[in-house]
């Protein structure tokens, strides 16, 4: 994944967050041709949140054909904010590690496709690549 695939811009009006992601834009306009005092790419910020009711905004973003303008509601970003924080709190994280594998610690069981338990330990990195000898946990031949 390049620099400009890990873009990401947020626009709020306090009701909801729209999530622009360039990365996946088309530039097919929809958004400016849909609500213009919204979405202005001649202005920065290219949007403004105060200029149109928040239904209109929801709309236009779920126009998008892209899926590069999304949204959320605040209400649901600050329960994801509280769920994180727990986890934290509780010890659970699950890492994805960039060129590698899949971390994960605090309690958990893993158990296989017919329901038998393979593993209990507190922390294990699972295989994302498909070539480790020990699958499903990773033995770094990644690397290789």
């Amino acid at each position: 994944m390049g620099e400009m695939d890990k873009v990401r811009k947020e626009y709020t009006n306090g009701e909801i967050t729209v999530i622009w992601r360039p990365h996946l834009c088309d530039h097919s306009a929809v958004c400016l041709m849909q609500l213009p005092k919204v979405f202005d790419n001649s202005k920065r910020p290219w949007i403004n949140m105060q200029a149109a009711p928040t239904k209109d905004i929801i709309d236009t973003v779920n126009a998008c054909p892209t899926a590069a303008l999304t949204f959320k509601h605040n209400e649901e970003i600050e329960k994801e904010k509280q769920a994180a924080a727990t986890a934290s709190i509780s010890g659970n994280q699950v890492i994805l590690v960039d060129g590698g594998p899949i971390r994960i610690s605090g309690d958990f069981v893993v158990t296989d496709e017919a329901g038998n338990i393979i593993s209990t330990e507190k922390k294990i990195s699972l295989c994302r690549c498909g070539k480790s000898a020990k699958m499903p946990f990773c033995d770094g031949s990644h690397r290789q």
